[in-house]
């Protein structure tokens, strides 16, 4: 059995560093979750996308099993999480779309962010 990891007691950067893994190898992961009301709330999800708004948040979208269907996530708003070796079994909707960028390496992650932020260097590019 895995045990459930508290965002508390770690990084940011690991617990978005798990959610990308999780989503990389289709991985369920269960999260305890705060909700709007700050109400916990225990989903088991299947992540298909991690994207930064244009107000420079971190979302996580993913389809969500209790609901059956897609729904956005705050990483800070996860008080823990496990990803499980369960492999992903919801359908995507058609309607919803695919990322539009998808990020291979740690400069096209750089590259993309400062194209968002910076549209008139996109000339600039980082060495790969």
């Amino acid at each position: 059995m895995t045990s459930m990891k508290h965002t508390a007691r770690q990084s940011s950067t690991r617990t978005l560093a798990d959610m990308i893994r999780a989503m990389d190898t289709q991985r369920a992961t269960t999260i305890t979750y705060l909700d709007s009301n700050g109400d916990e709330t225990v989903r088991t999800i299947e992540i298909h996308d991690i994207r930064t708004t244009a107000a420079g948040r971190v979302i996580i979208r993913a389809m969500c099993r209790k609901r059956g269907e897609m729904r956005t996530f705050h990483p800070a708003r996860i008080v823990s999480y496990t990803v499980h070796r369960m492999a992903y079994t919801l359908e995507v909707p058609a309607e919803e779309s695919a990322p539009a960028h998808t990020a291979r390496t740690e400069a096209e992650v750089i590259a993309f962010e400062l194209d968002r932020d910076y549209p008139d260097t996109s000339s600039m590019r980082l060495a790969a």
